[in-house]
């Protein structure tokens, strides 16, 4: 645990190597990571948090103020907790988090990995209207489910995400705490909305990147990511055959192993 004035910030380690921080998306926490830790088998030292709201993480926006630089400030203390350059690793929501961190250019990152991130946001850049309005119908359809008491409303953009069926097949634990944090991941979306991505900021990182989306997810997702990739000099992108947005938990060997795979890669480029 970090502890700051302004509310404390989940902070968790194992293994050694190169230092991997992994961000979680909304509605988790940083034990989201745990298949994919499991499958890096002590490689690496995997950091993992949760952002805010989220798990012990305290909250610190308000629905007057949900600006996205009050995740990236969490995100980067724990970058300064770890020590030196790391390789930063974002899971949906923490995806987009963990590119305004690389755009902030705050702390010292040695890779960048982002792993579906809700970006509709590149799509208005890009004049790629239609996409946009898929994401803003999505959410205008679960933020009216949830005004009108209905407490599965969450289940429209999980669903969304995973396609038909994801929310119902979740266990009930999993369920329950997505229901819990549903006003927390509304507040996400008003983040994520907040935050424009200007082509000529993209163009700014210089870090090795790769973006990650799955065959299977929703088209407005993919293609979202695949112009954050263009949109970034020399980014990678892999799309990862058979899964969906929640490939962390679907499949974690697979992911592991392109996290991997992108870190060495990153480390033989470092300069000593």
């Amino acid at each position: 645990m970090i502890n700051q004035s302004r509310g404390c910030i989940d902070y968790a380690e194992c293994g050694a190597g190169p230092t991997i921080v992994l961000v979680p998306g909304s509605c988790s926490t940083g034990a989201a990571w745990r298949p994919v830790i499991s499958a890096l088998n002590g490689h690496f030292r995997c950091v993992t948090t949760s952002l805010l709201g989220y798990g012990a993480t305290a909250e610190r926006r308000t629905s007057q103020d949900p600006a996205i630089a009050y995740e990236a400030e969490i995100i980067e203390a724990v970058v300064r907790r770890a020590g030196g350059a790391v390789h930063l690793v974002g899971h949906s929501f923490g995806g987009l988090v963990a590119l305004v961190v690389a755009l902030r250019n705050k702390v010292a990152l040695d890779s960048l990995t982002i792993l579906e991130a809700p970006a509709p946001e590149i799509l208005r850049e890009c004049n790629e209207l239609e996409g946009y309005r898929a994401f803003r119908a999505m959410n205008e359809t679960y933020f009216a489910a949830f005004s009108s008491g209905n407490r599965n409303a969450i289940a429209e953009m999980i669903d969304f995400y995973g396609g038909p069926g994801t929310y119902a097949s979740w266990p009930e634990r999993v369920r329950a705490y997505a229901q819990d944090t549903t006003p927390v991941n509304i507040l996400d979306w008003a983040s994520a909305y907040g935050f424009p991505l200007r082509l000529a900021e993209l163009a700014t990182i210089a870090l090795p990147t790769l973006v990650v989306w799955g065959g299977a997810s929703h088209p407005v997702v993919q293609r979202a990511n695949a112009l954050l990739c263009q949109s970034i000099p020399g980014a990678a992108h892999v799309t990862l055959a058979g899964a969906a947005h929640f490939m962390i938990a679907t499949h974690p060997s697979r992911v592991a192993r392109l996290i991997a795979d992108h870190v060495h890669c990153a480390e033989r480029v470092l300069p000593v």
